[in-house]
């Protein structure tokens, strides 16, 4: 597994967070009761397929090894990829960098590293 994961959110979001010293996710994190992840290669599918046309979002890379082992799995269907789920809170200090997010002319998204 990889040594980084990431996370899509909003710039609200994420301000939020780093206001409370907490972040707890987003509104379907918190519905599923786990915080929704990508590794590098399901980025691009992740923001095709959940925030379409969505501006003003930013990517979050999360060191893996400051996150508590027992608390992140890496789950899906059999035979399918597996998405990394933190089933607790993440604390900002686990950020190691954050992307703008941006929609090119033709829709699409542009993550600005």
């Amino acid at each position: 597994m990889s040594d980084v994961i990431y996370k899509i959110c909003t710039r609200k979001e994420w301000a939020d967070a780093l206001d409370a010293g907490v972040y707890e996710g987003s509104v379907d994190d918190i519905r599923d009761g786990f915080i929704h992840f990508s590794t590098q290669k399901q980025i691009k599918r992740v923001l095709a397929k959940y925030f379409s046309g969505q501006a003003d979002l930013l990517l979050l890379a999360i060191d893996v090894s400051l996150l508590n082992p027992l608390k992140l799995k890496y789950e899906g269907k059999v035979g399918a990829d597996k998405y990394p789920h933190l089933y607790e809170t993440l604390s900002p200090c686990a950020v190691l960098a954050q992307y703008s997010i941006r929609l090119s002319a033709a829709n699409e998204h542009i993550i600005d590293y």
